[in-house]
């Protein structure tokens, strides 16, 4: 079963992004919407797609829970192959989709596929879990990484993520008073979503330019 693409941006642009959604919202949802628009205007293409088990919910009565992270692993490879991007990729997306990407990175970093991977508020642990990690293969990370992720982001916070062994090719870009959607409560940080949408665009540009 062939891969439904959802693409903004440029089609002669120099970098293609390939995103996938989290848990429990597909491709289109407002947050990933409104990250793609910020990176669609710093320059990159933008390609979104669904796991089999959220594109099923869009046709069949019932919401099937996700199933295991690394269980997508093959749904997402098959997805950089589909895509068949002419120029440099990177991979990531939302929350579990940057965690899959980020099981597969290192060997599609090591074959020439990808050049880096972006991660949208990783989910470093679950919610009220912090013993439950999911880093492990984060320690030995060979491809070039950039975490976005919002201070008060209760999947991993500014407190708890510095502790944690990552490997030096991680980059964490911190978003004041962000939350697992990246978004900040203006009134207590003085930032709006929309200031951060652009910062992070400006970060990725910057940090893709340089993988380039």
């Amino acid at each position: 079963m062939g891969v439904n693409f959802l693409f903004d941006g440029p089609e002669d642009a120099d970098i293609t992004l390939l995103l996938a959604h989290g848990a429990g919202a597909p491709m289109d949802s407002a947050s990933m919407t409104a990250t793609t628009n910020a990176l669609v205007l710093a320059g990159f293409r933008v390609a979104r797609f669904e796991f089999g088990y959220m594109a099923a919910r869009r046709t069949e009565a019932g919401r099937k829970p996700p199933p295991r992270a690394e269980t997508l692993n093959p749904e997402y490879k098959a997805a950089v192959e589909q895509l068949g991007a002419k120029g440099p990729l990177i991979i990531g997306g939302k929350s579990m989709g940057g965690r899959v990407a980020s099981m597969i990175a290192d060997e599609l970093f090591a074959s020439g596929k990808i050049a880096g991977l972006l991660c949208l508020g990783y989910p470093f642990h679950p919610p009220a879990k912090p013993e439950q990690l999911r880093t492990g293969h984060l320690a030995g990370l060979k491809t070039p990484t950039l975490i976005v992720q919002g201070t008060r982001d209760e999947f991993g916070t500014l407190e708890e993520v510095p502790n944690y062994e990552l490997s030096d090719s991680i980059e964490v870009l911190w978003l004041e008073d962000g939350d697992h959607d990246l978004k900040p409560r203006k009134s207590i940080s003085g930032f709006s979503a929309a200031d951060h949408l652009k910062t992070l665009g400006n970060a990725v540009s910057a940090w893709a330019a340089r993988l380039a």
